[in-house]
């Protein structure tokens, strides 16, 4: 890192705070905290939505198996932007006629109050354990950037996260994602582009990469990777289509920007499967040996992208990329606080403890559970940075599949068998846990291995593998048949539940009447004038960074991503009206 590394890097975090303390003034009350008071246009929607389901971890522990196993990580974000394409078809659209300030209000109508309060408590400490994880990641990169230590990466970017999320709510959480992509794509692309040309070109790097990370064959001869292969894209459907993850659509303006929000979700995710994990793949060749580089890392392998980077980035460009990557985290971690902010707010503080609660009083509350949920979160990262045997990549999959499915199956079963009673929600909780508890301890890969036979012993990643795969399966056909039996008792359900069973289906089918249903006044064009003026002068001053004494390249790879992000400003600009009183 040089100096014009890091004041790249002071820029980007002024910048942030610049855009949450000018998106603060389109907060009048908890809905346009919480979830933008429903108002928010398709393309920034869905710039967020990608963020939200992305963080640093990808530059770190997905990093780590593309650097040591190749493609197979590419099958994860193949997932995600299916099930972006499938909430484009379905699920999208329905997420936002709820018609609710948070996902957790969907949740009562379609099982109840209980079931509301069992997933609240549940699902808020386990997202918190999430995002640690991806805090513990942007530790991790930053450690490798600086040369600093893990736990004061951890308090200082987790501190930077909590001011933004605390200052502007949903609105400036959602806006900072938006102009986040236009600084992490173009950057990434310039990475890959500098690694291919790094190994030779396209055609050495093919010739190079054929027989291990690019060896499609493997998917035959790695015991259980076909397995965990469907296994993962069934995972990632669920997780990107059931009601918790509605959060994401609720402050769309209406049906229709959900559908365009899903596929821009998903059209990034295909790009992004190719120049994200290219240059790890490329790194396990030129730099076949990270631990002499990181010795301070108990993975060597999760600072492959950052290695192939440093080797090949002109001066300045890798505080680029390390904006990039805190932006990454950024954006899952201040949607994370702020939409279980709302949760806690909305499913538990206004109604049990202060049902009498005014407007400022809950903006109020929000704001300090916030600040906890923070402050949790710092403390969660500092916990897994001791854990010694845990990689980054096992740790974020095995979490998601043992403990977030569980959660996450009934949840998207709600959404298609619709008349269960309210009871199942809970119950079936209740039931995927106890499956997950007995998958783990008795359908291990030793159990494995006795069934199936192996073809030449087991490798760790052919474990996990297995021990991931066998999570999803087991784990999703425990809730489905769980629903299924309960079906039986719908008819024995209180008249009150069946109603508001009824309304939460009515609902689904019915398209959003923007201009009827949101009394605030559109603020489309305001939305368009002001991250289009925010992305001018941040595109300018990268471009400006062609004038740091580089080679020709070098100069043309500033002058194409802050291109990208001018380009954007100003159509934005140009077809906005200019909102009274800008």
């Amino acid at each position: 890192m040089t100096p014009y590394d890091y004041a790249v890097l002071a820029f980007y975090f002024v910048f942030m705070l610049v855009i949450s303390w000018v998106f603060r003034r389109f907060i009048t009350n908890v809905s346009d905290y919480f979830r933008s008071g429903g108002q928010v246009l398709w393309w920034m929607a869905g710039g967020s939505a990608f963020m939200v389901s992305f963080s640093a971890w990808t530059f770190t522990g997905a990093a780590s198996r593309a650097y040591a196993d190749g493609w197979p990580i590419m099958v994860i974000y193949l997932g995600n932007a299916l099930g972006f394409f499938i909430n484009a078809a379905y699920f999208g659209p329905k997420m936002r006629q709820l018609r609710v300030d948070t996902s957790l209000e969907a949740v009562r109508q379609r099982f109840g109050r209980a079931s509301e309060q069992t997933f609240t408590w549940i699902i808020v400490p386990l997202q918190m354990l999430t995002a640690g994880i991806w805090l513990y990641g942007l530790g991790v990169f930053f450690s490798a950037a600086f040369n600093i230590d893990v736990g004061l990466t951890i308090i200082v970017t987790g501190a930077s996260v909590l001011f933004i999320s605390l200052v502007g709510g949903s609105w400036a959480v959602v806006a900072s994602d938006f102009i986040q992509v236009l600084i992490l794509m173009p950057v990434t692309v310039v990475a890959t582009f500098l690694a291919i040309a790094h190994i030779g070109g396209w055609t050495v790097m093919v010739a190079k990469l054929s027989a291990t990370s690019l060896n499609l064959s493997k998917v035959f001869t790695d015991d259980f990777l076909l397995f965990w292969c469907v296994a993962i894209v069934f995972k990632q459907f669920l997780s990107n289509n059931n009601i918790n993850d509605a959060s994401r659509f609720l402050c769309v303006r209406d049906s229709h920007h959900a559908r365009k929000a899903a596929i821009l979700g998903g059209v990034l995710f295909l790009a992004g499967i190719f120049i994200w994990f290219l240059p790890p793949m490329i790194a396990s060749v030129t730099h076949p040996d990270l631990s002499a580089a990181f010795p301070n890392l108990k993975e060597p392998g999760e600072a492959s992208f950052f290695a192939i980077a440093q080797a090949t980035f002109p001066v300045g460009m890798m505080g680029l990329l390390v904006s990039g990557i805190f932006a990454a985290t950024m954006s899952s971690m201040d949607s994370g606080l702020n939409k279980n902010a709302g949760v806690f707010i909305k499913s538990f503080y206004q109604p049990i403890i202060n049902p009498a609660a005014t407007e400022r009083q809950l903006l109020k509350a929000g704001k300090i559970t916030t600040v906890v949920l923070g402050l949790t979160v710092i403390a969660i990262a500092h916990f897994y940075s001791t854990l010694k045997n845990l990689t980054l990549f096992e740790l974020m999959v095995k979490f998601q599949v043992l403990v977030s499915l569980p959660y996450v199956v009934p949840l998207v079963l709600g959404l298609i068998i619709k008349r269960t009673p309210g009871w199942t929600g809970w119950s079936s909780v209740v039931v995927c846990f106890i499956v997950s508890f007995l998958t783990d301890r008795y359908l291990d890969i030793g159990w494995a291995v006795r069934k199936f036979g192996v073809i030449d012993g087991t490798t760790n990643w052919e474990r996990q593998n297995w021990e991931q795969g066998i999570g999803v399966f087991t784990i999703s056909a425990a809730g489905l048949a769980w629903f299924l039996f309960a079906r039986l008792f719908y008819k024995n359900e209180s008249p009150a539940q069946k109603a508001a069973i009824e309304q939460f289906c009515h609902n689904l089918v019915t398209p959003v009447e923007y201009t009827k249903e949101e009394a605030a006044a559109a603020t489309d064009d305001k939305q368009s004038w002001l991250i289009g003026w925010l992305c001018l002068p941040y595109g300018a001053a990268v471009t400006l960074m062609a004038f740091i004494p580089n080679p020709l390249f070098g100069r043309l790879a500033f002058i194409f991503c802050g291109g990208v992000v001018m380009l954007i400003g100003w159509l934005l600009v140009k077809q906005a009206r200019r909102p009274a009183g800008a």
